[in-house]
């Protein structure tokens, strides 16, 4: 029995489990899902140095992103990700690379060291043609530098150059950080931090936090632009819908019931379709920002006297913009909602309306029947007087026939006498193939019936 499940697993490709007493075939993802907790490692970074994040949107060009990476790969001779990898981590010599392929943006990391904080040199070791030629579109561009000496007023400064920054203590008073979260000349973000008592991995979870708190704060802030060029439009939207609402009780043809159901249905199509094209991104800008107060928690800010901390600033300025997006979001679903509402509302008075016709058309339907009725009786009674009037004839001509052969009859008392009988034979004969017709008709139809319900 062990070779046999041995044998099966071999024969299906999956990888297998053994032991002394037990073997067993095992889920084919299996170790990329222990190995998924282990992805995205912090890097460990001793002493000052400086880091310039990016992060670039992925659109269709997910295969140019990796064979990009790849081409800086081949340049310096070091091993390159696979096909299917998400992450690199890799040292190039004067700088390391931490490369991160997530679900819609990638995320490139340069840690070095020996440049003075902001310089013009700070990039000197990327290949400015390798830069340039990156693929897709840059939403974050960050220069963060770790200082092992306290900067004084004056540096930070000149290193934010005037602008109005926030700090805090983080992660237990071992370090400060300041950053202002606008773009300086250089076009990049800046953030300063003055390593205290931070070890190599708390100094590199601190660089990986700050970098992905920037990336997430900017994600998160993509879809207000969208919140906000909805605004008009909802209106627009929610002002027809006031009106069609408005209408309704003013409906006094069918016409106009066709042509607000009509209506209805375009407003409905117009909802959805911004529904569609809206929903990942406010869905995305929730999920960000959790990521983002996530990373302030992780951060475990103090406050330092005098300067407006990190969290203080995101919750005044993030928080508004987050909210608005929802806002928009719950005026698109309740939209959707209400329109629902409104066409049922109208599919009923519709509704209505058609069974008022029919219950017109079956009255009309039933007074002709009637009508039938009373005519089919007309010309039974006709069709019994015209039979009648002809076996008479033929009768008369038997009696004539009879008188000549010397019977001594009257010819018209004869015919007097037969009129009743030939009258009641015939409205008999009548009335008995009438009702034998209609047995058969009903017979048939109950028949139909019993087939349909036994089918």
């Amino acid at each position: 029995m062990k070779h046999a499940i041995q044998d099966a697993a071999v024969d299906a490709g999956s990888p297998e489990i053994s032991a002394p007493t037990v073997s067993l075939r095992v889920h084919p993802l299996r170790s990329s899902l222990y190995e998924e907790l282990h992805n995205r490692p912090s890097p460990v970074i001793e002493g000052a140095c400086q880091v310039s994040h990016f992060t670039v949107m992925l659109n269709d060009n997910r295969e140019a992103m990796l064979e990009h990476v790849l081409d800086l790969c081949r340049r310096y001779s070091v091993p390159g990700p696979g096909s299917d990898s998400s992450c690199l981590y890799q040292d190039f010599g004067g700088f390391e690379l931490r490369w991160e392929r997530h679900l819609e943006f990638a995320n490139f990391t340069f840690i070095s060291k020996g440049a003075a904080p902001f310089s013009d040199d700070a990039l000197a070791f990327i290949p400015k043609d390798w830069l340039a030629s990156m693929p897709g579109e840059l939403v974050v561009a960050v220069n963060l530098v770790m200082v092992d000496d306290e900067p004084t007023d004056t540096d930070l400064k000149r290193w934010f150059e005037g602008q109005r920054y926030s700090g805090s203590n983080v992660a237990e008073d071992k370090a400060q950080t300041w950053t202002a979260f606008k773009l300086h000349s250089d076009g990049f973000g800046r953030i300063v931090t003055w390593n205290r008592n931070l070890s190599g991995y708390q100094t590199g979870r601190m660089v990986q936090r700050l970098c992905e708190l920037e990336t997430y704060r900017l994600m998160s802030l993509l879809a207000l632009p969208v919140a906000r060029s909805m605004g008009a439009e909802l209106t627009r939207i929610e002002t027809s819908l006031a009106a069609l609402n408005q209408s309704i009780s003013e409906i006094d043809k069918d016409k106009d019931e066709r042509e607000l159901l009509q209506e209805l249905s375009h407003l409905a199509a117009e909802v959805e379709r911004h529904r569609s094209d809206t929903n990942f991104r406010f869905a995305a800008a929730v999920a960000y920002h959790d990521l983002v107060r996530d990373r302030l928690r992780q951060l475990r800010e103090s406050p330092i006297e005098g300067v407006q901390s990190m969290q203080e600033f995101l919750e005044r300025r993030l928080t508004p913009g987050i909210k608005t997006c929802n806002s928009v979001r719950d005026r698109l679903e309740d939209l959707s909602r209400r329109i629902h509402r409104t066409t049922s509302l109208l599919r009923t008075r519709v509704d209505l309306s058609i069974q008022e016709q029919n219950q017109h058309l079956l009255s009309s339907m039933n007074r002709r029947s009637q009508l039938q009725l009373r005519l089919q009786q007309t010309v039974e009674g006709l069709s019994v007087v015209a039979i009648g009037y002809y076996l008479l004839s033929l009768m008369e001509i038997g009696f004539l026939g009879l008188k000549s052969a010397g019977v001594p009859m009257d010819v018209y008392l004869a015919k007097g006498i037969a009129l009743p009988i030939v009258l009641l034979v015939v409205w008999m004969g009548v009335r008995g193939v009438r009702k034998h017709v209609t047995r058969r008709s009903y017979s048939k139809k109950d028949e139909k019936k019993r087939q349909e319900s036994d089918g």
